[in-house]
């Protein structure tokens, strides 16, 4: 299989995938023929990532795998081509999965208590639904209350490849902000 196959096929099914793909269901693309190496992949996903990188389109790696996606500035634009709106989250609700992400894993109670307020059920069970939080284990003191992390599909949908990549949040997790919430939904939008 000749390079030019290799990064052909890759695009394909970058294309086709509804969503990411890491370098092992790459590499089951090719079934019972004898698949590409690892460094063979990375190579010609490079290799795509350069040719589409003045494009609308770039390839980009988020923490489930690869993807391509279409460049932010052009939000706007594509946004026409859809009457589906993007949801639209509570403060409450977009507060308490910064608190989450910033501080996982955290209980419920945890997060009430750097709020000032109570986390309503309908909030947890919202940002379970849209798959960003899921319950990770539960905290060794009495009651045992949920412990809750961000997913995978937080990371993805974020453009994020690892938590370490959210915006810095000096100062901010005792009170998020304003400016916290922005940070972190313009990365979504």
């Amino acid at each position: 299989m000749t390079e030019l196959d290799l990064k052909r096929i890759l695009e394909g099914a970058l294309f086709a995938a509804r969503e990411p793909m890491n370098i092992h269901r790459l590499k089951k693309l090719f079934g019972d023929q004898r698949p590409p190496t690892e460094g063979m992949l990375r190579e010609a996903l490079e290799l795509l990532a350069a040719e589409y990188a003045d494009r609308a389109i770039s390839l980009v790696e988020v923490a489930g795998g690869f993807r391509f996606q279409v460049d932010s500035a052009l939000a706007p634009f594509l946004a026409n081509l859809t009457e589906e709106k993007p949801g639209r989250y509570s403060r409450a609700t977009l507060e308490t999965l910064a608190m989450i992400a910033y501080r996982q894993p955290i209980t419920r109670g945890e997060i009430e208590a750097v709020r000032g307020v109570s986390v309503n059920t309908q909030t947890i069970r919202t940002l379970e639904e849209r798959g960003w939080i899921m319950v990770v284990g539960h905290k060794e003191v009495p009651g045992r209350p949920a412990l809750y992390a961000t997913t995978t599909e937080f990371l993805n949908d974020f453009g994020l490849k690892t938590l370490e990549e959210l915006p810095a949040a000096d100062g901010l997790l005792v009170s998020p902000t304003e400016d916290l919430l922005d940070q972190v939904m313009e990365n979504h939008e």
